[in-house]
């Protein structure tokens, strides 16, 4: 016997067939779609017809499923069950009573610039959200966004494209050290200051490209005394010893309002950047994706 192809069924035959198999009886099934009873009985005909089986059978009073009848509306009550859900999706995120998971793309030195925040909001309209980091190459992030693997990405991502996204802040690259080190006391500027980096020694951070790349424009790379795989090792580092980082300023001015550490900042090339959350253009109308994204935009736009 050759199977049936899904395209010669009409979806509302399948609505006519449920509301007979429940009824029992045509011409109610018929009154509850909106349908005269001759128009029931012809749909019926026509899916007699396609499936090969009389489906129902008359009885006193209505009818009688027939065995395939029977098979049949188990999968055609749960298909149009499912279909009657989607359909009928709250377009409104709930977040006080919501326990969803929202993973995000960020870097260590993200999370250290981004979560605090944000957890404590979070913790205020929705305490039973959770979020997950997953940091990933920057070849995954679309990709990622786009299978909803990961719903949001924060960051510098020039080599991320075809997303959604908004500017959250705009920051530069600066150098920091340790809190009374000789050449914070130095008044160099402009090329002067640029040139005197060669007396530095650096460490650097093995996942972040941009400052691995400044590093490389400047002939920095034989300066490089340590390369570590995390950002947040490095205050420690800088602290305790005359190695330089470069970082970002809004970072390194949290560190630096602790004490112990000094700013200095070189017009670099490639100095200034821009920090974005990137979203997945399919899911850009989904209520909870929504939410979220409005919800980071007021705490960091």
């Amino acid at each position: 016997m050759n199977p049936m192809h899904i395209d010669a069924i009409d979806l509302n035959l399948l609505r006519l067939f449920d509301a007979v198999y429940r009824a029992r009886n045509v011409s109610r099934a018929a009154e509850s779609l909106g349908l005269t009873q001759p128009a029931a009985s012809h749909g019926l005909g026509r899916l007699r017809l396609l499936l090969k089986d009389a489906l129902f059978v008359r009885k006193p009073g209505g009818v009688s499923p027939t065995p395939r009848a029977d098979r049949l509306a188990v999968a055609v009550q749960s298909a149009l069950g499912t279909l009657e859900v989607a359909l009928n999706e709250p377009d409104r995120f709930e977040p006080g009573a919501s326990r969803k998971t929202f993973r995000i793309h960020m870097s260590d030195i993200g999370e250290g610039r981004f979560l605090p925040a944000l957890m404590a909001r979070l913790g205020e309209l929705a305490p039973g959200v959770r979020l997950e980091t997953l940091p990933l190459q920057p070849t995954e992030i679309a990709p990622a966004l786009d299978g909803g693997r990961v719903d949001f990405a924060f960051g510098f991502l020039p080599k991320v494209g075809d997303t959604q996204r908004v500017t959250l802040l705009k920051d530069r690259y600066i150098v920091l050290l340790r809190n009374g080190h000789p050449f914070a006391r130095s008044r160099r500027n402009g090329q002067a200051l640029l040139a005197s980096l060669q007396k530095l020694e650096y460490v650097a951070v093995r996942t972040h490209a941009e400052t691995l790349r400044i590093l490389q424009l400047l002939n920095l790379e034989d300066r490089v005394r340590l390369t570590t795989e995390h950002f947040m090792v490095l205050p420690a580092i800088v602290r305790a010893t005359d190695l330089a980082v470069v970082m970002p300023r809004n970072i390194a001015r949290g560190f630096a309002e602790e004490g112990g550490y000094a700013i200095v900042e070189p017009a670099f090339p490639l100095r200034d950047f821009t920090v974005s959350l990137h979203w997945s253009k399919r899911f850009e109308a989904d209520p909870a994706n929504r939410w979220l994204r409005q919800v980071i935009r007021d705490l960091f736009a």
